[in-house]
């Protein structure tokens, strides 16, 4: 039974209200007024409880010469006090709001500073951008008052208390746990402390306490409209627009360029009061128009694409403390990846961060600091979202989220928080916007039948629900009248295509939805970073740390490293498919040879780009040029004529890249946009396989060749060319991925039941005969009567003369499924092992990165080559990785050049490492993988794709690997270097 403590026994951290003693909330602005920031080392003393908090620190004599510094921003389990825990839905303490729990560590901030004898007549305001979760303030032992609310700015008015030219004493208690942790489950580390920044600001007389800038846009006469309204007279000077000291809430309209997340055209000005000193405050001006029209949300008269993240604040050393340089650097890997638009996953990010929004070009669903995920566990019973108890404190949110960012551009819709329930506290915060800024729409994925939202929004819908939607044709809500608001709506996937270890797949599938149906407008992948948390082992290895590492009764793993960046932000593989599924140009061949150039972009033509080109024969390049492509405006296409190609005889393939034709303020002249690639000229069909013939004779029993040898019991090969070997043999197993372990009808449990992590081989015969050596053998796991037929054939190979006359090889592999198989299979293929010093790879086939079934898009066809080290893929939880498909040769080699190259027929899926699969299975991060005394290979006839399934869906139909009777055909051909 969910209950609540009794109002008689309530603390000011355990109430419904949300705080006392604070300024209205304000937009977030800077000014010339003077200011200091608190940001720095402060004394801090960390209490387990509100018990065992020390009495008098307030007290601006209070002795803390004892206590630890602590830097400010920052959180306190990151510095020694404490430690993170994560968890995704549940809270880490009992569910008995408002009531926290009675261990409820509780840290004291004391910080001393002196105050210029010239603010002496101003107002002082001082002001903390964010703390969690709970915080009373005092200076020079007056009490301010307190707040809640995590990730919202909060201001004192403490002109009464500030001593202008002495020394001042600033006090904080902040609590980990409050009532306001009740709206504040959030799916990330649970972090206490003062971490974002602490200023004092002075308020001169007749300074602006408060402005809202309207800046409309007529996409049809290319006219703005100007005003803004300010809390106290103010002049305003935008020498751009031809307003010069003219009053700044006056109506002006002229002809303006518009504002997008493609051109993001800022007006700056300035905003100036009266009086002396007086005030001045800079503004960026960004004129548009969001609207829900004709079932679509427009943005400038035009229908808008989102191809999105949802970002929640990180950094690996400083959690949610995020430095301003983290910040720009998110923004500018955004913008080089093709995404156009936040989500700010689940609170209003740090106010710098929507500065870059505004100035680098992104759209922004601005999302209000709220979840109560946790109620869910309880059936929902008691959520706050419906309780008029806690209205105060959901109107009190989105009042300080909207005040503080209503004047950015980049902010075109405003979310009311995140899996929360539905309910009137809801409503009333839906209401409360609309009155106060109707020219946003809003968004809230919770409310499916989208009373009270502008926009259709769902988590993780698979692409067949999506296809639906788009067509209006969804399963109607019981009410008719809900049935038909929602279906005029627009739709918006908030988070889609979870991006956690190996993966997303899926994602061409989903775009391609969205462009088919103008109703479906994109959608925000989850999420953009990794939650890792750096740490080291006492022996030195570095590694990230999730959910567990830390000892916590209650955790939900590595479910917190669920981003298409890595910790360090370094781009995962995922990242690099995202950016090509999303390009804003997409290139291809038209059926008369001219290249195809769509624009997809929502408003810019392709004055911008460049168009280079390559043509490559067998990954060699053999002529190069550059496009002349007209400016094709957005949402058109056109086909260019190429020039004259050099003949070629060997598979060739053309490369036309979209790249930026001059520096833009997120990326220097050069940068790769877009790219395409298409056959100039097939593969050469491979020659009838006559008898193989050696340097002499006829072709030979392949256990007789120089060079080779094979088990005689087991028939596995065991050298090559004077190299050790150990295997070839059938493959079923993959390490799994957190997709193929995932909450959605996993597979990763099915296939241990079966047993295919323990396959055992057994050999049925093996027969020397017709020039050739075949083995035939069951590979069947313990306790199942299911098993494959796989027949090894070896024959000896054309050799070459890079052979130095030693033998090549021939493997045809037949596999037959035995038995009923209900499951797909992991992968097909085989696994050999080779000497440890074969540590370099060169390939021609897809690459650079790993390419699976459903996330190979970012893979193009060239020649390659990198050390097996650099081929693995460090996901934070380890997993399959690695693989490199549509592979038609690969050679590894050691330092002196000598190694084995293989060779598809056609081509083969090619893996490299120095561990095994069931290694990475048993690994928990990735310094637990130890390189063996081996190289590990696998050459894949197929893989099961990869899918979204770890909270979205599962692995599409056309990516499924069933079990059927296949062949893989190899040529293993030992590379011998001599003088």
């Amino acid at each position: 039974m969910i209950h609540s403590a009794g109002p008689a026994s309530r603390p000011y951290y355990a109430d419904f209200l949300p705080g006392a003693g604070r300024r209205e909330p304000r937009a977030a602005f800077a000014s010339d007024a003077p200011s200091i920031c608190l940001n720095g080392r402060w004394r801090c003393h960390v209490a387990p409880s509100v018990a065992a908090a020390p009495p008098g620190v307030a007290d601006p004599g209070f002795d803390d010469s004892a206590w630890a510094e602590l830097p400010v921003p920052a959180h306190w389990q990151l510095h020694g006090h404490g430690a993170p825990a994560y968890t995704n839905v549940r809270y880490p303490f009992p569910l008995d709001p408002p009531a926290p729990p009675d261990e409820n560590p509780t840290a004291d901030y004391r910080r001393a500073f002196d105050l210029p004898g010239e603010w002496a007549g101003l107002g002082v305001v001082l002001r903390f951008e964010g703390v969690d979760s709970c915080f009373k303030v005092w200076l020079n032992g007056r009490e301010l008052g307190h707040s809640t609310g995590s990730r919202l700015p909060v201001e004192f008015d403490v002109t009464d208390a500030a001593v202008p030219g002495g020394r001042n004493v600033l006090a904080v208690r902040v609590h980990q746990w409050s009532a306001g942790s009740y709206l504040e489950d959030q799916d990330m580390w649970w972090l206490s402390g003062i971490f974002r920044d602490v200023t004092l600001r002075a308020r001169p007389p007749g300074a602006l306490d408060d402005f809202f800038v309207h800046a409309g846009y007529d996409h049809e006469t290319g006219r703005g409209t100007l005003r803004i309204d300010t809390s106290a007279p103010a002049r305003l000077t935008v020498a751009e627009l031809g307003l010069i000291d003219v009053p700044a809430d006056g109506t002006y309209e002229m002809a303006v360029e518009p504002w997008s997340a493609e051109v993001p055209r800022l007006y700056r000005g300035v905003l100036a009061t009266a009086g002396e000193p007086g005030e001045r405050v800079p503004v960026a001006i960004g004129f548009r128009d969001v609207t829900v029209e004709d079932g679509l949300l427009k943005v400038n008269g035009r229908r808008v694409l989102f191809r999105g993240v949802n970002r929640h604040e990180w950094h690996p050393h400083h959690g949610r403390a995020v430095p301003a340089a983290t910040m720009r650097e998110d923004v500018l890997l955004m913008k080089r990846h093709n995404i156009n638009a936040v989500r700010t996953s689940h609170y209003p990010p740090h106010p710098r961060f929507l500065e870059l929004c505004d100035e680098l070009g992104l759209w922004v669903i601005d999302e209000c600091d709220l979840e109560t995920h946790g109620f869910a566990v309880a059936g929902w019973r008691g959520n706050p979202s419906d309780d008029p108890r806690w209205r105060p404190a959901y109107l009190d949110r989105i009042r300080r989220t909207v005040e503080r960012d209503k004047n950015h551009p980049s902010v075109i819709m405003w979310s009311l928080g995140n899996e929360s329930g539905t309910g009137a506290n809801l409503a009333a915060m839906a209401a409360w916007v609309r009155d106060r800024d109707p020219g946003r729409p809003i968004h809230y994925e919770h409310d499916r039948d989208s009373a009270y939202v502008d926009v259709y929004s769902r988590m993780y819908a698979a692409h067949a629900e999506v296809d639906r939607i788009g067509r209006r044709e969804e399963e109607p809500p019981p009410d008719p009248a809900a049935d038909a608001h929602r279906r005029a709506l627009p739709f918006v996937l908030c988070e889609y295509a979870h991006a956690m270890g190996n993966g997303p797949g899926g994602l061409t599938e989903y775009q391609r939805l969205f462009e088919r149906h103008p109703r479906c407008q994109g959608g925000f992948v989850w999420e953009w970073i990794d939650h890792g948390i750096r740490r080291r082992t006492p022996d030195g290895g570095e590694y990230f740390a999730y959910g567990g590492d830390f000892g916590e009764e209650l955790h939900d793993g590595n479910f917190i490293a669920d981003g298409l960046l890595f910790p360090d932000r370094t781009p995962s593989p995922g990242a690099l498919e995202y950016k090509k599924v999303i390009e804003p140009v997409r290139i291809g061949a038209t059926d008369g040879g001219a290249v195809e150039i769509a624009n997809l972009h929502d408003f810019r033509d392709l004055s911008h780009l460049a168009f280079p080109w390559t043509l490559e024969e067998e990954g060699v390049r053999v002529a190069a040029g550059v496009l002349t492509v007209p400016p094709a405006a957005a949402g058109d296409h056109v086909a260019v004529p190429l020039p004259p190609l050099p003949a070629t005889s060997g598979e060739s393939w053309l490369t036309v890249r979209a790249v930026l034709a001059a520096d833009e303020p997120w990326a220097t002249a050069g940068h790769e946009v877009a790219w395409g690639q298409s056959a100039v000229r097939p593969r050469p069909a491979a020659p009838p396989r006559p008898a193989a013939t050696a340097r002499a004779g006829a072709a030979r029993d392949p256990a007789t060749l120089r060079g080779v040898a094979f088990d005689p019991a087991t028939g596995r090969l065991t050298r090559l060319g004077g190299h050790a070997v150990d295997g070839p043999r059938l493959d079923l197993w993959r390490a799994p991925t957190d997709n193929d372990d995932g909450m959605r009808a996993p597979l990763a449990p099915v296939w241990r039941a079966k047993g295919l992590h323990r396959l055992r081989h057994r050999v049925v015969d093996i027969i020397r005969a017709d020039r050739e050596l075949v083995v035939h053998t069951r590979v069947a796991p313990a306790g199942d009567d299911i098993g494959m037929r796989a027949i090894y054939r070896w024959q000896e190979a054309d050799t070459d003369g890079e052979g130095n006359g030693t033998a090549a090889l021939r493997l045809t592999l037949e596999v037959t499924p035995e038995g009923e198989w209900d499951c797909p299979l992991p992968r097909l293929g085989v696994r050999l092992a080779l000497p440890a010093s074969f540590g370099r790879a060169e390939w021609y086939g897809l690459g650079p990165g790993e390419c699976y079934p459903d996330t190979k898009r970012a893979g193009r066809i060239g020649r390659y080559a990198m050390t097996v080290d650099q081929m693995q893929t460090p996901y934070v939880f380890p997993q399959e990785n690695g693989c490199r498909d549509e592979v038609r040769w690969a050679e590894l080699t050691n330092p002196a050049g000598a190694g084995v190259r293989f060779e598809g027929d056609p081509v083969f899926g090619f893996t490299a490492r120095r561990w095994t699969s069931e290694d990475i299975d048993a690994a928990r991060h990735p310094i637990d993988l130890v390189p063996r005394d081996a190289v590990y290979v696998n050459l894949d006839l197929a893989q099961h794709g990869i899918g979204s399934a770890s909270c979205g869906p599962g692995v599409l139909p056309a990516y499924r690997l069933a079990a059927e009777a296949a062949t893989l055909r190899v040529t293993l051909r030992p590379i011998v270097r001599t003088g």
